[in-house]
């Protein structure tokens, strides 16, 4: 793994945040970390006085400065790279991201509005990227740290269909449990059987209940046994919830430092499409996402 951690940095609260996140990742990968900055583009219609597009490069080029500077105190061992681009930031991003291991970017940029979960060019992004991307929202309060600090909070989660497994989903999570040292939570969302609930089916007793349950549960374990035998040192643990995919990741990890899910690359659309799983996640998420690509169903 010697391809770059690559960074979107915009001066907002956001992009801070998700430049520290990328400058750890690199460090546990043990590669190199680039930062990019996309000149915003200027108003079309009229001629664009020069002094304005040198004001804009001398903003970027002192906004990189102070970035590098900062991570080179805190993250002394990587190797750190600064970048302009002129270029609108999505296309900037989606550029740098052929060439990339990891694509981080904060939810949303200096742009947007008060309230907005995610932005335009972070979905984008998501939807897009050929590398896996990760979308840090802003960092949590001193409340929520306590929180996280309290239940061991480093655990990473990963949504997980035993039916239709996603190696490239499955290998980042328990790669990047095993760089970290830290637990790995598979979760994996259930219905109740078509036959259980049909308009003939009156009352669902505890005891098919219970045994629909127990055979998703072994499902799961025998779909995950790959994985726990080539990451051995990961400690997992698994387990179904009787919920919407996206609501039972959620409510799974409330306390987690990474959420991990996939989606489904499509070779008939330039900018590809997200899931509605991984949709929802992105939205209500309060930890940092990973939105891996794969040729498989979608997340």
């Amino acid at each position: 793994m010697s391809q770059p951690v690559v960074v979107g940095i915009d001066g907002s609260e956001r992009s801070s945040a998700a430049a520290d996140w990328a400058a750890r990742e690199a460090a546990s990968r043990g590669v190199p970390l680039h930062l990019l900055h996309a000149t915003p583009p200027l108003p079309d219609g009229g001629a664009v006085p020069r002094s304005a597009v040198e004001r804009l490069h001398a903003m970027g080029e002192w906004m990189l400065g102070r970035v590098v500077a900062d991570l080179g105190e805190r993250h002394p061992d990587i190797e750190v790279r600064a970048e302009q681009a002129d270029d609108a930031p999505a296309s900037a991003l989606l550029a740098s991201a052929r060439d990339a291991g990891l694509l981080v970017v904060g939810t949303r940029g200096a742009g947007g509005f008060a309230g907005l979960a995610v932005g335009s060019v972070a979905l984008r992004l998501a939807a897009a990227a050929s590398c896996p991307v990760v979308l840090v929202p802003q960092p949590p309060g001193a409340l929520e740290e306590g929180i996280r600090e309290a239940h061991g909070s480093a655990r990473i989660v990963v949504g997980f269909d035993a039916r239709h497994p996603v190696r490239e989903v499955a290998e980042f999570a328990f790669s990047a449990a095993e760089a970290r040292g830290t637990r790995l939570r598979v979760v994996q969302a259930w219905a109740l059987p078509a036959e259980a609930v049909s308009a003939r089916t009156l009352v669902v007793t505890e005891e098919d209940r219970a045994m629909w349950e127990d055979q998703e549960v072994l499902r799961l374990s025998d779909a995950v046994r790959a994985w726990r035998e080539k990451y051995p040192r990961v400690p997992v643990r698994t387990g179904v919830v009787l919920l919407h995919p996206a609501e039972g990741l959620l409510n799974t990890s409330g306390d987690a430092a990474l959420i991990v899910v996939g989606r489904r690359t499509d070779p008939y659309a330039a900018e590809g499409r997200l899931g509605p799983v991984t949709h929802a996640v992105l939205h209500h998420a309060r930890c940092p996402v990973a939105v891996v690509p794969h040729a498989g169903s979608d997340g």
